[in-house]
């Protein structure tokens, strides 16, 4: 079997089950200078996504055929052939400010627990930034698991400050998004990014920020084109 790997291509003599084995017999018989990072094998650590074809996908768990193409993830420096760095994405996180910043007591039921577990399950592969349109041309946007993130301890029951997050999202934040989907197709986890961002936008809203967007349109609909002088 065939792999193209950082424009270069290898034969893959042996059945592999998926192609992170693909790359470690890639390391072993044919480049061990080859970088790339893997963790968990199981795909909840996140660290081995790539570019599959194209597409955002977890190394451990793609099933790989003849003459796939495999890259490394886009809108990020690469260190070396399929190793991104991803501290700028990180920083991104810490600017949004999602974390507890005020903690109550109170009793969690059950449903209270569903209400933020699949925001929790984020496994911060990078695949949605890599994916987004908007931070490809916007390096200070805050992005799709950040503000997930925040999404996800705004809905938090022992969060007393909610509206201290809405606020740290504002800029290149969450009125940024243009809600493409494309986070979603991508999302190993299966989270509804664009939908808990269009959720933000409306908390956001509720607590006082304006949408941009909207403001833009309402005023260019006051023009009618009218003219005080008569032409």
């Amino acid at each position: 079997m065939k792999l193209v790997v950082c424009s270069k291509e290898y034969e893959i003599e042996e059945k592999v089950d998926n192609l992170l084995s693909a790359l470690n017999y890639i390391k072993s018989y044919h480049n061990n200078s080859l970088a790339y990072r893997s963790g968990c094998k199981s795909g909840i650590c996140g660290s081995c996504a790539v570019l599959v074809n194209g597409t955002e996908k977890l190394s451990c768990k793609t099933v790989i055929v003849e003459n796939d193409t495999v890259e490394p993830l886009r809108n990020s420096n690469i260190i070396k052939d399929l190793v991104v760095d991803i501290s700028v994405q990180n920083k991104l996180l810490k600017k949004a400010n999602a974390q507890l910043q005020s903690f109550q007591q109170d009793t969690i039921l059950e449903n209270d627990v569903q209400i933020i577990d699949k925001e929790s399950n984020c496994i911060l592969c990078n695949s949605c930034y890599s994916s987004c349109p908007v931070y490809e041309v916007n390096k200070e946007f805050i992005g799709p698991f950040a503000l997930v993130r925040a999404y996800r301890y705004i809905d938090d029951k022992k969060e007393i400050n909610k509206k201290n997050i809405i606020d740290h999202i504002q800029d290149n934040g969450v009125f940024s998004c243009t809600l493409c989907g494309n986070c979603n197709m991508v999302c190993p986890s299966l989270i509804d990014i664009k939908g808990d961002i269009m959720k933000l936008q409306n908390k956001s809203v509720q607590h006082g920020h304006q949408n941009p967007n909207m403001m833009s349109g309402f005023n260019d609909s006051l023009d009618f084109g009218f003219n005080p002088n008569g032409f």
